[in-house]
């Protein structure tokens, strides 16, 4: 099996941890190991001496599996390599419970072993594509978003109004500080956090949710995945931001975005005993531990 490994190093000794671990699974395993150059550069002189690494900037079909190593943020970057090729992804978690990264570091050795003998199931997960007129170079390049395409404003403490459109139908025109269209994956973050709705991962939908909205009428909108939504914005400063999961950009108020469901998806690895609503109610556990 090939094998390419992605991570983010921000708890250097965890994810280290993590990252010897899975190496030695790897290697007793016999798969073919790559790890993103960047990252192999954080690791420990063991890890970066050893023969049997080798590393890639960019992925390729050949690819079976790529392990992200970190939280739901380092899958939503590790999914900018995968793109449309079709690899499976599994997140190895050295964070705070996830919805993504899901294995744990005491779980690698037999959830790996499950991994490579088949034992596991495929989420497919739906994306977003966005364009915009005029096109902006980043946008092009990675164009997709796993979670959500977000709007908001810029250099102001003002809202910004941002005129909406699904399909070639007027929807309204939100006042607010922004406006959130997330995936069924998204929907458990930035835009639960702003009032939105939990929805399952294999539901057909998207969510449309305001950021601090002026009027308090405004309430999130649960669509068929099938609309386009169109976006216009406007405001007392002449540009504003949008995020595409963790990457941002600038456009100007004279731009337009059009967001529409991605023909591709990203298949996420489950192992069997693994449930979206079992990983919800040990999240909602897990937060009620925190405030208390």
């Amino acid at each position: 099996m090939k094998v390419a490994v992605y991570g983010q190093n921000y708890s250097k000794e965890i994810t280290q941890q993590a990252v010897e671990k899975l190496i030695d699974v790897l290697i007793e395993k016999k798969a073919e190991i790559y790890v993103e150059a960047a990252f192999l550069e954080t690791q420990f002189q063991q890890v970066k001496a050893n023969a049997k690494i080798k590393t890639f900037d960019a992925l390729d079909a050949s690819f079976n599996l790529l392990i992200s190593v970190g939280g739901d943020g380092t899958i939503l970057r590790a999914i900018t390599y995968v793109r449309d090729l079709n690899i499976p992804v599994v997140g190895i978690n050295t964070g705070r419970l996830g919805f993504l990264a899901t294995i744990q570091i005491d779980d690698i050795q037999s959830a790996l072993t499950e991994i490579f003998n088949g034992a596991y199931k495929i989420s497919e997960r739906a994306l977003l594509s966005v364009s915009t007129d005029p096109e902006h170079e980043d946008v092009v390049e990675t164009h997709f978003a796993l979670n959500e395409i977000a709007i908001s404003r810029k250099n102001t403490t003002s809202m910004i109004t941002i005129e909406t459109h699904l399909d070639d139908e007027f929807l309204t025109t939100y006042w607010a500080d922004g406006l959130i269209l997330s995936t069924p994956t998204g929907s458990t973050g930035y835009s639960l956090s702003c009032g939105g709705p939990v929805i399952a991962p294999n539901a057909k939908n998207f969510v449309l949710t305001t950021i601090a909205p002026h009027n308090l009428s405004a309430r999130p909108l649960v669509l068929p995945d099938s609309k386009t939504v169109t976006l216009r914005v406007d405001g007392r400063e002449d540009q504003f931001l949008m995020s595409l999961d963790s990457r941002i950009v600038t456009l100007s108020n004279t731009t337009t975005v059009t967001v529409k469901k991605a023909d591709f998806v990203i298949k996420m690895v489950e192992l069997l005993d693994e449930s979206f609503l079992a990983t919800l109610r040990k999240k909602l556990l897990w937060g009620e531990d925190r405030r208390n």
